[in-house]
């Protein structure tokens, strides 16, 4: 028995050796490779403060970001500012505390970031503009601007418009405008463009332009006020998101009217809910507005922490989708 015992002891201690071995070899090998990696490629830590999770394009732009973050090897702080401003303002804040490598955030509207800005130039924190753009008089807040082309976005709306009116021979075409969220980037040249795209033409008229927030529940509300005001007297309904766009539809077809051909439905956004309901017959037009803007965000902060130089303005490409096409090719959004 003492022999068998002996036997088993010396052959456990064999596979324990053999495994201890085995563990010492591969624990100081990524041990090296963590620290050359660390010492070769510093992390980059971006704090990013998104407006809110208010639309399906909203919530397709942080999903971007946050996956564009883990594919670039950056580290996020990420803050969602729920649709107020001072909610952003106390964010950078924190980033600027937490001495974060570049700052980047969705401004809700444009007016009032000079002072918070400010205190990031003095930290040393550039700070880039993600889909909105800010107002100051202030020079050197910020670095640069990544995001859509908003006033051709309303130009786009503006001249299918156009087209439109030549195709079906109206002689006269009111026009009511849901807005987005009042004094933001967006808002301010979706309408700029619209206008001035459709300045030239007598027969367009805009009876009203009413703020809806970028948000289903207030198109829906600013649809109802609408109808009440002017019924059948509406023409086109010239929406500046999806969103809204969708809240508004249900409350013209309980008004009693056909979207889509008793009345022209203009959108802007492109998300995959807009695009099935185009397809449908019940939207005109859509103009792209993409949220997809996480790889040009993280090759620029990239740049900016290494002290490159980059475009103060990125656009990316965008398209619009309208019954003037064949609908059937559009890929899925993904958003």
């Amino acid at each position: 028995m003492d022999k068998q015992i002996r036997r088993r002891f010396v052959k456990r201690l064999k596979g324990l050796t053999i495994l201890v071995s085995c563990l010492s070899l591969i624990f100081p090998v990524s041990a090296c490779k963590k620290n050359d990696s660390s010492q070769n490629d510093p992390n980059l830590l971006l704090g990013f403060s998104q407006i809110g999770s208010e639309s399906a394009w909203r919530i397709g732009n942080t999903n971007d970001i946050e996956q564009q973050a883990e594919n670039y090897g950056i580290s996020l702080m990420f803050e969602n500012a729920n649709q107020k401003q001072e909610n952003q303002i106390a964010a950078i804040r924190r980033f600027i505390a937490y001495k974060v490598d570049v700052i980047a955030f969705s401004p809700i509207v444009e007016d009032g970031w000079d002072n918070v800005l400010t205190e990031a130039k003095d930290a040393g924190i550039p700070v880039i503009l993600v889909d909105r753009d800010i107002s100051t008089e202030k020079e050197g807040l910020t670095t640069c601007l990544i995001g859509a082309d908003f006033y051709k976005e309303g130009m786009m709306a503006g001249e299918y418009l156009i087209r439109k009116a030549d195709a079906l021979g109206l002689d006269h075409v009111n026009i009511v405008e849901i807005t987005g969220t009042d004094n933001s980037t967006p808002m301010r040249q979706r309408q700029a463009g619209f206008a001035d795209a459709i300045a030239g033409d007598e027969r367009m008229q805009i009876l009203e332009s009413i703020d809806g927030d970028f948000l289903k529940s207030r198109g829906a509300e600013c649809m109802r006020s609408l109808l009440e005001k002017y019924g059948d007297e509406i023409d086109v309904v010239y929406s500046h998101n999806d969103e809204m766009t969708l809240g508004a539809l249900p409350e013209i077809e309980k008004a009693g009217f056909v979207p889509g051909k008793d009345m022209i439905i203009i959108s802007i956004d492109g998300g995959q809910e807009a695009i099935d309901v185009l397809k449908e017959g019940k939207i005109n037009c859509v103009v792209e507005c993409t949220p997809k803007l996480g790889k040009e965000l993280m090759e620029t902060a990239l740049k900016l922490k290494k002290g490159e130089t980059v475009e103060e303005v990125i656009h990316p490409v965008e398209q619009i989708f309208s019954d003037e096409q064949d609908l059937s090719k559009i890929e899925p959004r993904g958003y």
